[in-house]
């Protein structure tokens, strides 16, 4: 009975750890410019909503590209760390996102097989606010590197 009731505690609470590291993704974010270091070559994504889709998550990205011109892409799927389609995305094909810890998520972008940028994602232990790391190559073979800061809303 004892091994039972420890079994139940400990899936309890690494179901409670899951929610709670989506949970904390959840919802809108805007960019904070003051606060980001981004590459001003590349483009700047303004608004990032996480959103619950079934058992998935949906992540709409509204932005803009290097030139200045509107985009937006969306990704559903889980933090699993499997790759889910991209669309939107002309530098991407899929996305893969893992849960790390309760605040942070690590991050795969591919363009086909081959992987163009990682980094990870980190909610602040208020919850108020995310900062992305990525690093990675862009469409012309060039390193990169970009810091956002994205406020909830």
């Amino acid at each position: 009975m004892k091994a039972r009731s420890i079994v139940v505690t400990l899936t309890f609470c690494f179901v409670t750890a899951l929610c709670l590291a989506a949970h904390l993704q959840m919802g809108t974010w805007k960019l904070n410019e003051s606060k980001s270091k981004l590459n001003p070559d590349m483009g700047k994504n303004h608004t990032v909503v996480y959103a619950a889709d079934g058992d998935s998550v949906k992540i709409t990205v509204d932005g803009v590209d290097g030139k200045g011109k509107a985009t937006q892409n969306e990704w559903t799927g889980k933090f699993d760390g499997k790759d889910y389609p991209v669309t939107g995305d002309p530098d991407s094909d899929t996305r893969s996102y893992k849960m790390v810890d309760d605040h942070t998520l690590a991050m795969t972008i591919k363009k086909g097989d081959k992987v163009v940028a990682e980094g990870s994602i980190v909610v602040s232990a208020d919850g108020k606010t995310r900062t992305v790391t990525v690093n990675g190559t862009d469409s012309k073979g060039n390193q990169f590197s970009s810091t956002a800061v994205y406020d909830k809303q």
